[in-house]
């Protein structure tokens, strides 16, 4: 027997429900007969069946026909389609959209947190070296209650105030962000610039010489000594006669710069050397001195170097140029003997050759620096190194400030050494 319809299982021909009514209408209302594979009732006839009313279209069916004695398949709901969505970055890359938020670029954000970071290191290693400086100016001693406890247990203060205002700047700088991205780095720069003012004060420079000498130890302790022996002596120089020899030397300005820079050495060295050898005035003295530099004798190896440099077979004493040549390569010989010790290459350098030279002396009297060697020498090559050391720094000074400033007036002391002795 062939049904008349998906739903009805009755004959064709014998199903109460004309033919229009089957294809155009719900299948509940077509078939009130019907039931479903389980035996239930398929539903009523709707009231807008029963007036009579037209009803809309019917829908496609919404169920399979269900082999007898089994129960009701529930039917797949269908999907309905979806709008395609435009193909924007963020859905290529299947990130989430998420609302833009007015922020700086990732390379301002690399500068402000440079700028922070430089800031707050000077600021901080500036206040360190204070501290430390004044530490070590009032608890140096070799007492354990007195002297080294103390330091200790400063040092211990030291490194936990340091601790504590980190974690309150790293809390600050979270509260300053979210006002300005640029406001930790304008505090940071703003500290060290209040840093930056206090080098330029006698007490920050006390307290970094106390730190340079609890660093240095043993040898800085020798050179801070011989420098303030240079300082002395500058402020006891006649700044009229240091003026007149300042003129004098301005004619070899050139050549002394040349001989220099060949072999490493501050111009305002050589000039000082000079200046205590013949005070620009070129005249040969007693000993056999020649030229600017009264150079008597000369080691082979500077010679040779000279005559390198400047392509001659034989370098001319009387000759200015040769002259500062051969001076500033028997410097560099002694320099390079001692080490690079300035003090003791100056003090070779005034001896030279005679009595087995500076290196014999030294080890005949067991002395191991400058410091060590001054007593067992005369007056005139024990004050060699402080003299041209001192007219060094005058040629220095004038050379930056275009005068002579007094040493003992202002902050004159403070400048004069922040621009600092040549060659050290």
């Amino acid at each position: 027997m062939v049904s008349c319809h998906i739903e009805c299982g009755r004959a064709r021909g014998s199903c109460p429900v004309p033919f229009f009514r089957r294809h155009h209408t719900p299948a509940a209302a077509r078939f009130p007969h019907a039931r479903s594979c389980g035996g239930r009732s398929a539903g009523k006839i709707p009231n807008q069946e029963k007036s009579g009313l037209p009803t809309p279209p019917a829908k496609k069916a919404t169920a399979r026909p269900c082999p007898s004695g089994s129960r009701e398949v529930p039917l797949k709901k269908q999907k309905t389609p979806r709008k395609k969505q435009s193909q924007t970055p963020a859905n290529r890359s299947g990130g989430k959209r998420r609302s833009k938020k007015p922020s700086a670029s990732a390379k301002m954000l690399i500068l402000w947190a440079g700028l922070e970071f430089l800031g707050l290191a000077a600021a901080m290693v500036t206040g360190t070296v204070v501290l430390l400086g004044y530490a070590a100016a009032n608890f140096s001693g070799p007492d354990l209650l007195a002297h080294l406890l103390p330091f200790t247990l400063g040092i211990l203060a030291l490194i936990l105030a340091n601790a504590l205002l980190l974690v309150g700047w790293l809390r600050l700088r979270l509260w300053l962000r979210r006002r300005k991205t640029f406001l930790p780095a304008a505090i940071a720069l703003f500290l060290a610039l209040i840093a930056g003012t206090m080098t330029i004060r006698g007490d920050f420079f006390f307290a970094f010489n106390q730190f340079r000498i609890l660093v240095g130890g043993k040898e800085e302790a020798g050179r801070a000594t011989l420098t303030h022996q240079v300082f002395a002596a500058y402020r006891r120089l006649d700044t009229a006669q240091m003026g007149k020899i300042i003129n004098r030397a301005k004619p070899f300005h050139q050549e002394i710069d040349e001989a220099a820079a060949a072999f490493g050495l501050d111009s305002d060295l050589l000039h000082g050397i000079a200046a205590i050898e013949s005070s620009f005035l070129l005249r040969d003295s007693k000993d056999g001195g020649q030229g600017l530099f009264q150079i008597t004798q000369v080691p082979e190896s500077a010679i040779q170097a000279v005559a390198e440099r400047l392509g001659v077979d034989r370098s001319l004493i009387d000759a200015h140029q040769h002259n500062s040549y051969l001076a500033a390569a028997t410097l560099r010989h002694y320099l390079a003997q001692m080490r690079g010790d300035l003090f003791l290459g100056l003090l070779a350098y005034n001896i030279g050759p005679k009595n087995g030279g500076l290196r014999f002396i030294m080890q005949q009297y067991g002395a191991t620096d400058f410091v060590t060697i001054q007593p067992y020498l005369q007056q005139l090559p024990r004050d060699y190194p402080i003299r041209v050391l001192c007219y060094a720094l005058a040629f220095r000074l004038f050379r930056t400030l275009g005068t002579l400033p007094a040493y003992e007036e202002g902050i004159n002391a403070v400048r004069v050494q922040q621009i600092g002795i040549p060659g050290l």
